[in-house]
């Protein structure tokens, strides 16, 4: 790909061509981005409600919880 060549400043500007590669893609590229960025905030939150969920389920099984909550204490005495 040829973006013009800078060795002579004389001339018109528009003769010079493109500047940057993959030119007027710029509008699919931040569809494409956006898209990304929303689809991986969702991974995201979802992979942290399923870590919460586990945890949660982890504490009301037996009396994880008020071992928890013992050991809270413990620490603040400390």
């Amino acid at each position: 790909m040829n973006t013009g060549s800078f060795s002579d400043w004389g001339g018109a500007m528009f003769d010079l061509g493109p500047l940057y590669p993959f030119v007027g893609w710029e509008t699919a590229m931040v569809i494409v981005l956006a898209v990304f960025w929303i689809g991986w905030h969702v991974v995201q939150i979802r992979g942290e409600h399923r870590q919460r969920e586990a945890e949660a389920r982890k504490l009301r099984e037996g009396d994880n919880l008020l071992k928890a909550v013992q050991g809270e204490r413990n620490i603040e005495r400390m």
